[in-house]
């Protein structure tokens, strides 16, 4: 059995070394029942990354690396590792070490029992207080809007079985939020928890704006619920409008006609003009989506590989993504 160790990088000069030495280690009992392969994805890093992935990958033999022409974003990276993986089971994990490669083997067992996902959940120890309650807030309410069930904790660390992995890769969506995208194709799911790990090295790339982007993908990508709020607010908002304006009918039959309110025109106004900047706002962010949908570009381009994408059974990539791999440049394996 092979199994597929898919590593998103991006500057990760400092600890790539130490990372694939300490995953080589925690394998190694594993050997007499399954065979280990490691998927590296530079996703454009601007330090030694990718020079280090060579220096691995040309003293094992069981390293393959995928570089990008440039930064693409970590969505793009796990796509291209799962392309690219050719194990009958495939481990995503992140190349920082708060992914206890000592799970693996945890995993595979639970993945021998039937089960084609296998979820390592961690706790927020360590987290701060804040970060903690918003993240709790977001997923009670992005669970009432989405169409898939998130759980707070479960991220990109997990085990797919290989027809879990090409389930993933039917899905060519340009948007990817892949946390939804694993929920969404369902198959027997595992989870289990484990106490959350400090970085290694070097600092979260993951600043409160991107955190806020990636929150929004999350309730954008898999329902369209905003959309048919903004029609509930403005019938709303209609209906509000009738009563006030039969009240002010009313009021100018039985006391005459007074001077007009300066400060009720004011917020009417102001607040009817708030209403609909949101409106055109959710509504824009959907237009946005289906903008970037049909241009079809390629999720991404490799400048280097010393690999190829594996084709996956009843994928149907973007047009431009076959375009991607002529133009690379391909290094042979040691």
């Amino acid at each position: 059995m092979l199994i597929s160790l898919v590593v998103p990088c991006f500057h990760e000069a400092d600890i790539v070394r130490r990372f694939h030495s300490h995953v080589a280690r925690e394998i190694a009992p594993l050997a007499p029942t399954a065979e280990f392969e490691f998927v590296y994805v530079d996703d454009g890093s601007r330090d030694a990354t990718l020079g280090h992935l060579r220096d691995i990958a040309a003293t094992d033999h069981r390293v393959r690396y995928v570089s990008f022409s440039r930064n693409f974003g970590k969505e793009s990276a796990m796509l291209a590792g799962l392309r690219h993986a050719e194990g009958d089971a495939v481990v995503i994990m992140d190349a920082d070490l708060q992914h206890p490669p000592e799970l693996i083997g945890r995993m595979l067992e639970l993945h021998h029992q039937g089960h084609d996902q296998v979820v390592a959940r961690r706790t927020r120890t360590g987290d701060r207080v804040t970060r903690t309650l918003t993240a709790r807030a977001y997923y009670r309410l992005v669970n009432r809007l989405v169409d898939v069930e998130l759980v707070d904790g479960v991220g990109d660390f997990r085990l797919l079985s290989r027809r879990a992995v090409d389930a993933v890769l039917q899905l060519t969506e340009y948007n990817r939020f892949s946390k939804g995208l694993f929920a969404w194709i369902g198959f027997p799911t595992a989870t289990f928890t484990y106490e959350n790990l400090a970085r290694e090295q070097g600092r979260s790339t993951w600043t409160f704006g991107k955190l806020l982007n990636y929150g929004l993908d999350g309730v954008l990508s898999f329902n369209n619920k905003p959309l048919r709020a903004a029609l509930y607010l403005g019938l709303l908002l209609l209906a509000l409008a009738f009563a006030y304006t039969a009240w002010i009918v009313g009021d100018a039959l039985v006391n005459g006609v007074k001077t007009p309110g300066y400060v009720t025109l004011l917020v009417a106004v102001t607040a009817l003009a708030g209403v609909q900047m949101v409106m055109l706002g959710v509504v824009g962010e959907y237009v946005g989506r289906i903008y970037y949908e049909a241009k079809r570009r390629p999720h991404f381009l490799v400048s280097e590989t010393n690999t190829s994408p594996r084709p996956a059974p009843g994928a149907s990539p973007y047009p431009g993504d076959s375009l991607v791999e002529p133009v690379a440049r391909t290094t042979p394996a040691a």
